[in-house]
C-alpha cells in the first residue's frame, strides 16, 4: 500500500501521466482528475497527502477549486502545488510571493516537480504550525521507506541522480562543441 497518495488535477492527460512518470515507484499511489468538479470529489473521498492543481480547467477553474480547499479547515492543511502554463493568471488572483502553496509553470522537468513538491511540503508544515495543528506526513518526493529496504531506496535514487548529472554534464560539453562548430562554419 503507498504511503503517499497525490491528486493530479489537470485536464492535460499529457501532464498526470507525465507526472506519474516523474514520480517515485512504489510509495507514492497518483489519483487523477480531469477537471475542478472530478478534482473536489476525489480531494473529498480520497484523502490524498498532497494536491497538485491545474489553475485553469473545465467545469470548475482551479482558482475555484482552490478558494473551496480554502474554506474547509481540514483541505487547507493538505500541501498545495499549483500548476499552470500561464503563471501570470495565478498571480493575477494571487499575488507572490506565494505563502502557503508552491508554483510550477508547465511544462516543467522533473527536477522542478520534486523541488515544487518539497515546497509544497515545507509550506504545508509552517501553515499547519501558524494554525496549530500537527505536521504533515513525509514529504511525497521523499516517500516513507518500506519496511526494511529504505536506505536501498534512497541509495538507488543518489545514483540516478548522479547518473542524470553526468549525463547532463556529456550533454553540456557536447552543445558547447556543436555551437563551436556551427561558429566555425559560419565564418
Amino acid at each position: 500500500m503507498a504511503s503517499q497518495k497525490i491528486l493530479v488535477i489537470d485536464d492535460s492527460r499529457v501532464i498526470r501521466r507525465m507526472v506519474k512518470d516523474m514520480l517515485p515507484v512504489g510509495n507514492v499511489e497518483v489519483i487523477e482528475a480531469k477537471d475542478g468538479v472530478e478534482g473536489l470529489k476525489l480531494l473529498r473521498a480520497e484523502s490524498p497527502t498532497l494536491i497538485m492543481l491545474d489553475f485553469l480547467l473545465p467545469k470548475k477553474s482551479g482558482w475555484e477549486v482552490y478558494q473551496e480547499i480554502q474554506k474547509d479547515p481540514h483541505l487547507a492543511t493538505i500541501p498545495l502545488m499549483l500548476m499552470s502554463g500561464r503563471k501570470e493568471e495565478v498571480t493575477e488572483k494571487l499575488p507572490e510571493p506565494f505563502e502557503f502553496f508552491a508554483f510550477v509553470e508547465k511544462p516543467f522537468e522533473k527536477t522542478q516537480l520534486v523541488k515544487a513538491l518539497k515546497e509544497a511540503m515545507q509550506k504545508a508544515t509552517a501553515k499547519k504550525k501558524a494554525m496549530g495543528t500537527p505536521a504533515p506526513a513525509p514529504a511525497a518526493a521523499a516517500p516513507a521507506p518500506a519496511a526494511g529496504g529504505g536506505s536501498a531506496d534512497v541509495q538507488a535514487l543518489q545514483k540516478k541522480v548522479a547518473q542524470m548529472d553526468k549525463e547532463i554534464a556529456t550533454l553540456k560539453k557536447q552543445m558547447s562543441q556543436l555551437v563551436q562548430f556551427i561558429k566555425q562554419k559560419l565564418k
